[in-house]
């Protein structure tokens, strides 16, 4: 037996061998950290989640000592007074399944910046003629922090040349040449929604939902499992072939050195 084994000790088996004992836990440990990835992405839905449903009962707190927005913060009701100025639509926005619009009013408020604040949402094709007027005279608003939007991402559209008082993302970038104010980076979303309107829910904060990347870490997760299977397989399939041809040889089956080779009338 330790004969036909002895195939191990050659040069060639010595490199197949090393790239096994490498490619292994090489495979394992890249499965594994794709998993990690999967886990930190279900805990931070999770813990996204609980904050938005504990956030709607909390105490609003002042909207300066919220900022920036980040993931302990977006979502917590926050408080500002100001008086509103300019009036945006944002088109093509989905709540309960329809489509519709956002009423964004530019709440101008005492430290010389205006806040964007989601008044609420209205079904239909965005038109300035449904959207009631924001009150006037000074106002105190409550309702839930969020991060400016990125264009492109969690359903924002990217699009531009839209009618004058319109807007695709709700951020300061994008805001920043439609209104004539310094703006904060951030914006809210009432509580309860203005003059019939219907109250626009929070979102949870960027790279917090269980989205393609977080699926595409756990199909990455399998292949590395399955290339670690398959480095294993291949290693024992080689071995056996070898150990046959070995003991092929030593009956005289096959020549030495060359192929599994039938001995003519065997």
């Amino acid at each position: 037996m330790e004969g036909v084994y002895r195939f191990l000790l050659t040069p060639r088996w010595w490199g197949i061998n090393v790239f096994v004992l490498l490619a292994v836990p090489f495979c394992v440990f890249m499965g594994s950290w794709q998993l990690s990835r999967f886990e930190a992405r279900v805990q931070d839905h999770r813990a996204a989640a609980e904050q938005a449903a504990s956030g709607r009962h909390e105490t609003a707190r002042p909207l300066d000592g919220m900022l920036p927005v980040d993931k302990s913060t977006s979502g917590r009701r926050v408080t500002a007074s100001g008086r509103y100025g300019k009036q945006l639509l944002v088109p093509g926005r989905e709540v309960d399944g329809k489509r519709g619009f956002y009423v964004l009013t530019l709440l101008r408020t005492g430290s010389g910046k205006a806040l964007p604040v989601v008044r609420g949402w209205l079904p239909g094709a965005a038109d300035s003629a449904k959207a009631p007027a924001p009150p006037s005279g000074e106002v105190t608003v409550t309702g839930a922090l969020q991060a400016s939007e990125t264009p492109g991402d969690n359903g924002v559209s990217a699009r531009s040349g839209l009618p004058a008082g319109q807007t695709a993302a709700i951020s300061s970038a994008s805001l920043v040449n439609l209104v004539p104010y310094r703006l904060y980076d951030a914006w809210i979303t009432l509580d309860k929604a203005d003059s019939g309107m219907k109250a626009v829910p929070a979102t949870a904060p960027g790279g917090t939902g269980l989205d393609l990347k977080a699926f595409q870490n756990l199909g990455y997760t399998g292949e590395w499992f399955v290339f670690a299977g398959f480095v294993v397989f291949m290693w024992f399939r080689l071995l056996r072939r070898e150990v046959e041809s070995q003991r092929d040889a030593a009956l005289g089956l096959v020549t030495q050195g060359t192929d599994r080779e039938t001995v003519a009338g065997g």
